[in-house]
């Protein structure tokens, strides 16, 4: 029972309160207490003047407790609303802390593109931006107050014992039944299930169509704000479907609580007046016993379970992520050599196999490839085939579930990630676009200006901002980059990095926004700049593929076909059919690209 309570999703928000601000999670579950008890509290005192009237007595004493108890009542509640409201902010940055280390902390990135961790993910990053439910400062208020009254009342249950041992459980009993009867049929008991999960996220990717600026053109040009506004709508009208059954499933239990709590209510009234009538209990002690009766009404089910729920929620999730992400982004880490001066002979993909979790069918099967150091080496294939894993796997996002990489020799997984890291360079297909000034879009971790203006140079990226400019315009003094000038910048990034040291450089795409003769006059600067270095190109262009010392096609997971532009031209096999295709797309854009066994060929994917 003990374990089970440990594993509900109220343990871990309730535990979570001290951990996200320890004074303020201590005054909040005091001022709980203090105000849980004040109401039983005023009814003992009320009941201390009425005997002292009763008996001819002074009142100063039973006053002046009656008076500090009312001024308790009426300035704890708004000192305790504060308090709350401060814990309620202090919450979700707790919580955003720990789901930043829970997605940046494990090496691997495994746990960020796995489809079972996608929903607590969903939870954790939405939960305070309101399309799930209220936001932590107002959800915390409203959770006190659910636990005041249920306090309260069970407060008042104890005092109720003065009637006889029978009271408060008869009473207090039928009151507790309602939590157990209204809750399986709560409004948001369904709050987790794929369903909620699902009308939630589409609700919010509509909401972020309709608003943000980059789809804002697109659904103006083609008609389809009518459309993200409908599909938002019906996502979060089925929210409401989804609460109006909860509620409706709620007849037949609410219709027996209320008879429970009518009958045990009428019998301690009933016994209640009867011996107040023939004198057994005096007026004193009727005036409080009556008052905590109805003062244990405060039990019965509220506002705390719903909003409990939508609490509780996100930070059982961000504590799952935890554990999770940790065994999921894992890395294995055979030991921590130092990755300096690698590859100076070459890099080799030996047997290489990789799946990601859960997914159908292998990316790669018994992969061999040889890169020698200092080479330049284009990679190709059909579509699906793996370019962008690849590349996660050379970065050492993730292990081959079978089979080696190894840089001159040494198995990767013997090298220290960092170390190795800090020798690849690489420009990725949906490379960040910092909203930095042009230095530190270009040096994020920091260079001389001398390195950082060699680099736009090589990029061809001079000239398009000081290097003190933000680079957008929703900050002062800043610009907006098109699409091409901004893969220049992410070009120098990584030509800044080569300058800093690196030796491999990864170009998946690097040039997929430039115009055609652009393109050829950067890569060609981009190969001059990399000379000296390891250089591996994935480009659907290839008029930039030709331009490097060997190529490799790829099929089904593994090497078919390798050499340079001229030899694979003249072995006219796969090679030499995708560079007939997109010469003939060039000559006669009307003309599919698909070979004779009807497959769509492209770069490697």
């Amino acid at each position: 029972m003990l374990a089970g309570l440990r594993e509900r999703r109220e343990t871990a928000f309730f535990l979570s309160l001290h951990r996200a601000d320890m004074p303020l999670g201590i005054a909040w579950w005091a001022l709980v207490v203090l105000r849980s008890v004040l109401p039983a509290a005023f009814a003992v005192t009320m009941g201390a003047v009425v005997g002292a009237v009763q008996g001819g007595g002074g009142l100063t004493i039973s006053l002046t407790w009656m008076g500090i108890v009312f001024v308790l009542l009426q300035v704890v509640a708004p000192l305790h609303q504060a308090v709350g409201e401060n814990l309620g902010n202090r919450l979700p940055a707790w919580l955003y802390d720990r789901l930043t280390e829970a997605c940046s902390t494990p090496p691997g990135i495994g746990h960020l593109e796995d489809p079972e961790l996608a929903s607590d993910l969903t939870v954790a990053r939405e939960f305070d931006n309101g399309l799930a439910g209220p936001p932590m400062e107002v959800n915390l208020p409203f959770i006190a107050t659910g636990l005041v009254d249920l306090g309260s009342g069970l407060a008042s249950a104890a005092v109720l014992v003065g009637l006889g041992w029978w009271a408060p459980a008869l009473l207090g009993g039928a009151w507790l039944s309602t939590h157990w009867l209204l809750r399986e049929s709560a409004v948001w008991r369904d709050r987790n299930t794929d369903e909620v999960r699902n009308a939630v996220k589409h609700a919010d990717y509509a909401y972020r169509l309709a608003v943000d600026p980059p789809s804002a053109k697109e659904l103006r040009l083609f008609g389809l704000a009518d459309w993200a506004v409908d599909r938002f709508t019906a996502r979060r009208i089925r929210l409401y479907e989804l609460q109006s059954a909860a509620t409706r499933l709620r007849e037949r239990p609410v219709a027996l609580c209320l008879l429970l709590i009518t009958v045990a209510n009428a019998v301690v009234f009933w016994v209640l007046a009867t011996r107040a009538s023939d004198g057994t209990l005096s007026l004193d002690r009727a005036v409080v016993l009556a008052q905590v009766a109805v003062g244990t009404s405060l039990i019965a089910f509220g506002g705390l379970n719903w909003a409990l729920d939508g609490a509780a929620a996100p930070v059982a999730a961000v504590l799952r992520l935890g554990a999770r992400a940790a065994e999921v982004g894992r890395l294995d880490v055979r030991a921590d050599r130092p990755a300096d001066g690698l590859p100076a002979h070459g890099i080799r993909l030996r047997d290489v196999g990789f799946r990601y979790p859960r997914a159908g069918r292998p990316v790669f099967e018994g992969l061999d490839l040889v890169v020698p150091a200092g080479s330049s080496l284009a990679i190709v294939g059909q579509n699906g085939a793996g370019k962008t894993t690849l590349a996660k796997l050379l970065c050492r996002l993730y292990d081959p579930t079978s089979g080696a990489i190894e840089v001159d020799g040494t198995d990767l997984r013997d090298l220290d990630v960092d170390s190795w890291r800090s020798r690849v360079a690489a420009v990725f297909q949906d490379f960040v676009r910092f909203e930095l000034s042009m230095r530190d879009n270009v040096a994020p971790g920091g260079a001389s200006d001398d390195e950082v203006r060699a680099a736009l140079a090589d990029a061809g990226a001079d000239g398009l901002a000081d290097l003190d400019t933000p680079l957008s315009k929703q900050y002062a003094g800043g610009v907006d980059l098109s699409g091409g000038q901004w893969q220049r910048v992410a070009l120098a990034r990584a030509l800044c990095a080569v300058r800093r040291g690196a030796g491999l450089v990864l170009l998946d795409e690097p040039t997929a926004q430039l115009d055609v003769r652009g393109e050829a006059a950067i890569f060609e600067r981009v190969l001059r700049a990399t000379r000296d270095v390891t250089t591996i190109l994935v480009s659907h262009r290839f008029s930039t593929v030709r331009q490097v010392d060997r190529i490799v096609v790829v099929e089904h997971g593994r090497v078919v076909e390798q050499g340079s532009h001229d030899e694979l031209m003249a072995a006219r096999g796969r090679y030499r059919t995708m560079f007939d295709l997109q010469a003939q797309r060039f000559a006669d854009p009307t003309l599919a690209a698909v070979d004779e066994e009807g497959l769509a060929y492209d770069v490697l994917d």
